[in-house]
């Protein structure tokens, strides 16, 4: 039915358009009277063609295909006629539709004159349709036609949905496999998971540093996808054999003695294998989407307009994998067998490198400078230190550019930023042989790359925290859910994990919806191409963190409630009588925080770095989550040790009808308010990178 009403939509819309676009200015009701009769003589032919048919097909005893009993009746037969009758229609369409002359199009020049014309603009279209420092796979200038855009982009973003779907595989329900066949404890568990997803967070640096300056993006990407596919490899051997798993044991003494022990080898080739996966997400994720939007001119106008859009739908595509992923492999991993739960997503990878690589021919390849974009910035902090006794130069700033400066067209920062003691390293600039000395002396780019990078950080930091608050969907929001009633149907019990494809689902939701209905109407309030600016809609994302942690604490604290007067409290595999859907508004808002913040800083992080090192800034992203992960842990085990009483229970006691789960989430939602307000402070008086010039200032 939806797809009827989808369609019924998109044909009104097409023969409304058509019927008043081809009549005359003074007949144009008349076109959407010839456009409307097409609906009142098709009721009528309908009405004709029941009457005939009930008459022909009613046998002796009463029934027909449109019989009263419609058990009976075969109004499936009918629906077939009506197939047949409108592909005849349809082929007598097509044969009139080829040869119909539209209106406008009566004054088309001959073919001769049009390629007389097309032959005077050829040079200003292939001026027009080149991309300035772009290639193709063979190292030729590309043409903006052939290459690049959505065409490249829509492999790219395959790729990515394939690759999600393989990672949340493993980390949604990781915390189920460590304290379940590991036999790990709660806390325990959710350390190891904060440790994993933190340096999968966090391996991006590394992964950013090769491919900026060394291999480049679709090198890296290709590496890290062949690591990736023999790191799930080895997982699935981990969880499929059975000399690399420990003994199973009675879910009544699940994390008790009585549990068999872990071998060392056992422990070691899991982990082992798993932090393969984590070297290999660090070289695959800011690399992949930073290549996705590599293939957008930032100087075309449409295409800028493009790659704007293409985060919003990059995010899409990922949380479109990340569902796939939760409803198909949790369900697997939770009932069927935890090797073929993590075998899936090994295949998953292997299509993964199969579509980046059938997109080779159509991506735009940018050459890589022969200068590290690190050891640049590296240079103007040592010559900073060494000149630190140095008057700061009176020298005009625009005469210690290089040639090249303008050429790049980089902006120039105002002379009263926070950094001005980095000016000191231009100021021999105009003697050419000071430029020589290398670690004393660097160009007013390099100044001003490594200005833009230091600006980031206050952003960055005041970030961490919203990180932290990240982390808990995939560990403690899960083991709520699995002490809460799951059933949907008879027999079929939801996986607690599952419940995280609601946040991409609100985020699979609002992402048109702020595209097409809340950018627009932003844009005519304020004036910005994107509505808001892009730190506005990171302090939005923020301020519902610290919402959804203020929900996650009431909703934790009514569980114990009810856990309590269920006499429940010291019955920890009896399951509470309380609907896992309590859950559903922690999720959404997670998801709604994730339309406005990850997405913001995915861009913001993209945008705002230098643009030599765009690796480096969507790893700077990551980053944020890798720090909030190993922060949570920190913070894990800190409380841990601080609330256990001498009877045993904490804050994360494996009881968790003991533990005090909503306390920590308190604590998160203050701690994120503190952070949103220093945040609020900084962004307030951060300049955009291409803003500097010419541009009135905007707040935030």
């Amino acid at each position: 039915m939806f797809c009827l009403e989808w369609l019924k939509c998109f044909r009104w819309l097409v023969y409304k358009n058509s019927s008043m676009i081809r009549c005359r200015t003074g007949m144009r009701s008349v076109g959407l009277s010839l456009y409307l009769s097409f609906f009142g003589l098709g009721s009528f032919i309908s009405v004709f063609l029941i009457s005939v048919i009930e008459k022909v097909t009613t046998r002796n005893n009463g029934e027909s295909w449109f019989s009263s009993n419609l058990n009976r009746a075969h109004v499936d037969y009918f629906y077939w006629l009506l197939a047949g009758l409108n592909t005849i229609g349809l082929g007598i369409y097509m044969y009139f539709a080829e040869s119909y002359l539209y209106r406008n199009k009566r004054n088309v020049p001959s073919m001769r004159r049009r390629r007389r014309k097309m032959a005077i603009s050829a040079t200003e279209a292939l001026l027009e349709d080149s991309v300035y420092g772009a290639v193709d796979y063979k190292g030729n200038p590309v043409t903006r036609s052939t290459t690049g855009g959505w065409r490249a982009a829509s492999f790219i973003i395959g790729v990515e949905m394939a690759e999600r779907f393989a990672y949340y595989g493993i980390s949604s329900n990781l915390i189920s496999y460590l304290s379940g066949p590991l036999h790990q404890s709660t806390a325990v568990a959710a350390e190891n998971v904060n440790a994993w997803i933190g340096a999968v967070s966090m391996f991006p640096l590394l992964g950013a540093f090769v491919a900026d300056s060394y291999l480049g993006r679709y090198r890296t990407i290709l590496f890290s996808s062949i690591l990736y596919v023999l790191g799930l490899g080895l997982l699935t051997l981990s969880a499929a054999l059975r000399s690399l798993q420990p003994a199973a044991c009675e879910i009544e003494n699940l994390g008790t003695s009585s549990c068999p022990s872990r071998t060392r080898f056992q422990v070691v080739f899991f982990f082992f294998s798993l932090y393969v996966v984590a070297l290999a997400e660090g070289g695959h994720k800011p690399c992949v989407q930073a290549f996705g939007a590599d293939q957008f001119d930032p100087h075309n106008p449409e295409e800028s307009k493009s790659k704007s859009s293409f985060f919003n739908w990059w995010y899409f595509g990922v949380c479109s994998g990340n569902v796939i992923s939760l409803w198909i492999l949790n369900y697997i991993q939770d009932n069927l067998s935890w090797g073929l739960g993590f075998g899936v997503p090994c295949i998953s990878m292997m299509v993964a490198l199969a579509v980046f690589l059938l997109g080779t021919k159509t991506y735009r390849y940018y050459v890589k400078e022969k200068k590290d974009p690190f050891m640049s910035i590296l240079v103007v902090f040592v010559a900073a230190a060494r000149k630190r006794q140095h008057p700061s130069s009176s020298t005009d700033r625009k005469s210690l550019l290089p040639i090249d400066y303008e050429a790049r067209k980089a902006p120039l920062h105002s002379s009263s930023t926070p950094f001005n003691l980095l000016d000191r390293d231009t100021a021999a600039k105009e003697n050419s042989d000071s430029l020589k000395e290398g670690w004393s002396v660097c160009s007013m780019s390099q100044v001003e790359d490594a200005k833009l990078v230091l600006r980031l950080f206050p952003i960055w930091a005041t970030c961490l925290i919203y990180g932290v608050v990240c982390a808990q969907s995939s560990t403690f929001f899960t083991k709520q859910g699995s002490t809460m009633e799951r059933g949907i149907v008879s027999g079929f019990q939801m996986p607690p994990a599952t419940f995280q494809t609601f946040i991409c689902f609100s985020v699979v939701t609002l992402i048109p919806i702020y595209d097409q209905a809340f950018v627009p109407v932003t844009r005519a309030i304020t004036g910005l191409p994107s509505g808001i600016t892009l730190l506005q809609r990171i302090g939005i994302g923020m301020f519902l963190s610290v919402v959804s942690m203020v929900v996650a604490a009431l909703v934790e604290a009514q569980r114990l409630a009810v856990a309590r007067d269920a006499g429940l409290i010291d019955k920890p595999t009896t399951t509470v009588p309380m609907s896992v859907w309590w859950l559903l508004p922690q999720y959404v808002l997670f998801g709604v925080v994730e339309v406005f913040a990850m997405i913001g800083l995915q861009e913001f992080f993209y945008d705002q770095v230098p643009d030599g090192m765009r690796s480096v800034g969507l790893s700077l992203y990551l980053s944020i989550f890798g720090l909030g992960s190993f922060i949570s842990s920190f913070l894990i085990s800190v409380i841990e040790k601080v609330t256990t009483t001498d009877n045993g229970d904490s804050w994360f006691s494996n009881n968790l009808n003991r533990a005090h789960v909503d306390y920590f989430y308190w604590l998160l939602a203050g701690l994120n308010a503190i952070g949103l307000g220093v945040y609020l402070y900084f962004a307030n008086s951060y300049t955009y990178k291409n803003k500097r010039r010419n541009v009135p200032s905007i707040s935030i």
